[in-house]
């Protein structure tokens, strides 16, 4: 492709600055930029000296330095609609610097891709005259859940089962995201996901972090909302895994945690097909020392191979001697590159805490889960994963939220062994290639972002 046309089409793409949200953000920005735009990722200082090379052709720019002086946006000394506001105020500010930096370097920006839970973006693409995208990072039903309380279609507090939206199983109200079902936990956060529809109209893309087959009434429910461009783009994770259609695209480009995959791929390559227990729970879940201890007795009792990434904050939690104990049969690590585990071929089992990254990895994996629910979207997540793709199980926790050893130990015995594991085997491979189609040439999402990279490149031309 010509070099001029590409640098003539610049997306600016502005995360939310956590792992969760800047990963498939990133992966996003890959893919734009294999296609011939020029894509520029913008986020905190403090995470771009987390970035490697693996971001591949996507440039990474700083903002928000004062932000990060005072611990950032997940400083905990501060309130969280404090560190939100803070955020939004240096941010735009931060923003308009960097759009007007790339101008005077010759690198226009045409297109502001913003992350939708920071809607104030959309009020900077609308001022300076650029095109505006959003990106969702949650599952299209969770945000449609969000969007029915938002427009008022669902009063709150929630006590019946939501059947608002076409395409939703019957949703009970602890199922929802606890920022909804617990509606006085968390104030500012659920302002936060309420309020990304707030200026939904004025944004000239929407772009929906899933893919047509996996949740394809909500998707086309959710498009008619808007008067502008809705459409699945995902699932957003590295190519590799998936159409291999950018080289070298073996991850996200973005490692906040140190990892050795020497170590624990050695340790997999000695495993038998299907024979271990995977566990992870994210980057940002803090289990209890009690849900830890009954985690380490399920993991004893079931008696299988796992591998299991404790975060290094999360260590001192564990009982003494548990590693020393299951020497042979288990493996901890602080962290690890998750889909390079999941595509080995000795994993059996994923129990996850069902982020949405997390569900889209282990489904485009083709890997039966367990779902051990925390917070946010992740109850949402795991009803469907085990009600509508059927891929795993939900280990439920009690009125404290704990899930006690032997439920967890039935449900990974249940994907290892039981009746229904043939099933949700099945159900994992098929999600997988549907994952693959829809990613390949000619696919849905494939097709979806195509016709943005033209819309991009067309007013490139004028």
């Amino acid at each position: 492709m010509d070099a001029k046309v590409s640098w003539k089409s610049h997306v600016l793409v502005l995360p939310f600055p956590v792992q969760s949200h800047i990963n498939p953000m990133i992966q996003f920005s890959k893919c734009l930029a294999s296609r011939g735009l020029r894509v520029t990722l913008a986020t905190t200082f403090l995470l771009t000296t987390s970035m490697h090379t693996e971001a591949g052709p996507v440039r990474i720019e700083s903002l928000c330095e004062d932000i990060d002086e005072g611990g950032g946006v997940a400083n905990e000394t501060e309130s969280h609609g404090d560190r939100m506001k803070r955020y939004k105020e240096v941010g735009a500010k931060d923003l308009q610097k960097l759009i007007e930096k790339q101008s005077r370097l010759g690198y226009p920006v045409k297109c502001l891709l913003y992350d939708s839970v920071i809607p104030w973006a959309s009020n900077v693409a609308k001022e300076l005259g650029l095109v505006g995208a959003a990106f969702y990072t949650q599952s299209c039903s969770v945000n449609a859940v969000y969007y029915t309380i938002y427009k008022g279609f669902v009063p709150t507090p929630i006590e019946e089962p939501i059947t608002a939206v076409p395409g939703l199983p019957l949703i009970e109200a602890e199922d929802l995201s606890s920022f909804v079902y617990k509606i006085d936990s968390y104030p500012h956060i659920l302002n936060m996901v309420l309020n990304q529809f707030a200026n939904m109209d004025d944004a000239d893309w929407h772009f929906l972090n899933t893919f047509d087959k996996l949740e394809d009434e909500v998707v086309n429910w959710m498009a008619k909302q808007s008067p502008k461009r809705m459409m699945a783009i995902g699932p957003t994770i590295p190519s590799m895994y998936l159409d291999n259609s950018i080289e070298s695209n073996h991850s996200y480009g973005l490692d906040l945690f140190t990892q050795d995959s020497n170590t624990y791929m050695k340790w997999l390559d000695t495993k038998e097909v299907a024979s271990v227990v995977y566990l992870s729970f994210g980057s940002l879940a803090a289990l209890s020392e009690d849900q830890m201890e009954e985690i380490c007795w399920a993991l004893k009792n079931c008696n299988y191979n796992f591998l299991w990434v404790v975060r290094e904050l999360e260590e001192e939690k564990l009982p003494a001697n548990f590693v020393e104990e299951t020497l042979g049969m288990g493996l901890v690590v602080k962290w690890c590159r998750q889909l390079q585990v999941l595509a080995h071929k000795s994993i059996g089992c994923f129990v996850t805490h069902a982020g949405w990254n997390s569900t889209l990895e282990g489904l485009s994996s083709g890997v039966p889960m367990v779902a051990v629910e925390q917070s946010a979207d992740q109850p949402t997540n795991a009803k469907f994963m085990e009600d509508v793709w059927r891929v795993g199980v939900r280990a439920k926790g009690g009125e404290n939220g704990i899930v006690v050893r032997y439920k967890l130990e039935n449900c990974i015995r249940e994907v290892m062994e039981g009746d229904r594991k043939e099933v949700m085997k099945r159900n994992a491979v098929k999600w997988k290639e549907l994952a693959k189609d829809a990613v390949d040439e000619d696919g849905s999402s494939y097709n979806n972002i195509e016709e943005f990279v033209t819309s991009m490149l067309c007013i490139s031309e004028k």
